[in-house]
């Protein structure tokens, strides 16, 4: 009898959050936020310390944040996208460790499950989600294949009733606390494994699906999500496979660029948060008899927040508009990659910036200035180096302009669909005729410059869109700075190698005496 009132107060909950505007639900998460942010509590305190005190999780799941992420077929909101980066948006504001966690659950989770899982699997974990705020998380990443994640080693073999998984994984976000784990791993032949990759969903409550850590790491920043090295060996039933379109190589390509694509949503709130605790600190201090705020350097630093400011909201924007869960996204790599990397560069610049402007003060966990530098640093790693997928973006457009027959980089970028807003505006950047093969040190450097021109193209469909006028130019002022700096770069024709032997002969007391 109880267990039959406890599930309908959850479904009566779970409906009124499916009624009620994003607006009312987000501004309900918020309240939470403030409450055990700021008023139960003190963040600031709560980011020297591993994890979290438990009823900070507690009160804000409480709001059933993850629903975002959830079919309104299950009893969720509809897995809109518009709704989940504002819902990492949100979050970020408050903490960049429970927006990333709620990232992991959405979009390497959720999602994928919501798209690729079986019926049976879909109907137990999303009611788990709702009902028992259960989260979830996805492990890829190996302790010898990390970037080379299609060569992992963890494996399956195809059992009468289950499929058994063995391998290690490691620096999977949310390491010994997420309920349910989508699992990575190559099937086994005889003598070695298939190149294709397959998905699972692991439950470690269930008996043969434990999951053991072997080690937590003390990972730099985001003391809020535990990392570590796990050792699996669990046996998964064959309805908690997920089923992909094509092949799994192609449901892993359209799984991470989603997720790249919803990396402004946790940049969002991240970069405003920064750029109000700039401005306040600016404006409130003074220094040789006048307000920080009015020095012009300072004011040259708190531009180009705004400016990060803008050109997320830009990206935002567009994901909102492209990466729906009802789109393939395996063929936007460009894209995907231009996304994730320039988003994340904007929110390490951003918390090196605050920290300079704050000073001493901000060199130390408890402030948001100095903490937010070693919080932001991994995102320009996981998921993808910047550098490696600077690099990807610019061997995709060198292969489109070799299949076009087009040397000249201007008359290709004026055309594409990802640039044409832009190229103009940058013709005398451009108008070259492009060495294809290039090092891959240029690949990276030009991948730079690539991924500001889309975001420029972003930030110039923003602006069609009627977003403000003045912070829009701001925005493209910037972008066209950086792209002309990296351009110079770029030109430069020098390709040094390390000195293995530079010992000797290098002592510069020996050339002071």
């Amino acid at each position: 009898m109880n267990e039959t009132i406890e599930m309908t107060n959850a479904s009566n909950e779970t409906q009124t959050t499916n009624q009620e505007s994003i607006q009312h639900f987000l501004g309900k998460l918020k309240e939470k936020m403030k409450q055990v942010y700021h008023q139960r509590g003190d963040n600031n305190k709560y980011s020297q310390q591993r994890g979290l005190p438990p009823f900070v999780l507690r009160e804000i799941m409480e709001c059933n944040p993850l629903s975002i992420g959830i079919p309104k077929a299950y009893g969720g909101r509809g897995a809109l996208m518009h709704e989940n980066i504002a819902l990492l948006e949100a979050a970020s504001y408050e903490s960049l460790a429970l927006s990333l966690t709620f990232g992991i659950n959405s979009a390497l989770f959720l999602q994928p499950v919501g798209k690729y899982g079986q019926e049976k699997a879909k109907q137990q974990v999303f009611k788990r989600f709702l009902q028992h705020k259960n989260m979830g998380g996805l492990m890829i990443t190996e302790p010898d294949y990390g970037s080379d994640a299609l060569n992992m080693q963890t494996s399956f073999t195809e059992e009468e009733e289950h499929f058994w998984l063995k391998g290690k994984k490691h620096w999977a976000g949310l390491t010994g606390w997420a309920d349910f784990w989508l699992l990575t791993a190559r099937k086994r032949n005889q003598a070695d494994l298939q190149r294709d990759i397959d998905f699972f969903i692991c439950d470690v409550t269930q008996p043969d699906q434990g999951i053991k850590v072997e080690e937590f790491f003390d990972n730099l920043g985001l003391y809020q999500i535990p990392y570590g090295r796990n050792h699996i060996d669990v046996k998964i039933p064959k309805t908690h496979k997920l089923k992909p379109h094509s092949t799994g190589v192609k449901m892993m390509l359209d799984l991470l660029h989603r997720s790249r694509m919803q990396f402004p949503g946790m940049g969002m709130g991240f970069l405003q948060r920064l750029m109000d605790e700039a401005i306040t600190h600016c404006k409130q201090r003074l220094v040789g008899g006048k307000s920080l705020f009015n020095y012009d350097q300072v004011q040259e630093r708190l531009s180009k927040l705004q400016a990060s400011f803008t050109i997320c909201s830009a990206m935002c924007s567009n994901s909102a508009k492209k990466a729906g869960v009802e789109n393939d996204l395996t063929g936007i790599g460009i894209e995907a990659n231009a996304v994730k990397s320039v988003v994340t560069d904007l929110m390490q610049q951003a918390a090196q910036s605050l920290t300079q402007l704050v000073g001493a003060k901000a060199y130390k966990l408890s402030h948001i200035g100095g903490r937010s530098i070693v919080d932001s640093r991994p995102f320009q790693i996981f998921e993808g180096s910047n550098d490696i997928l600077y690099a990807q973006i610019s061997e995709g457009i060198v292969k489109q302009m070799r299949k076009l027959k087009e040397k000249n980089l201007f008359q290709f970028l004026k055309t594409h669909e990802l640039t044409h807003r832009s190229a103009d505006q940058l013709k005398e950047l451009f108008n070259f005729e492009l060495n294809l093969q290039l090092p891959q040190r240029k690949l990276v450097e030009l991948g730079q410059v690539l991924g500001r021109v889309i975001s420029m193209d972003m930030v110039h469909q923003l602006a069609d869109e009627g977003f403000r006028a003045d912070l829009i130019e701001g925005g493209l002022n910037m972008l066209h700075q950086e792209i002309q700096q990296t351009m110079s770069n770029f030109k430069l024709q020098t390709q040094d190698l390390v000195v293995e032997d530079y010992q000797e002969n290098s002592s510069w007391l020996k050339f002071s005496l």
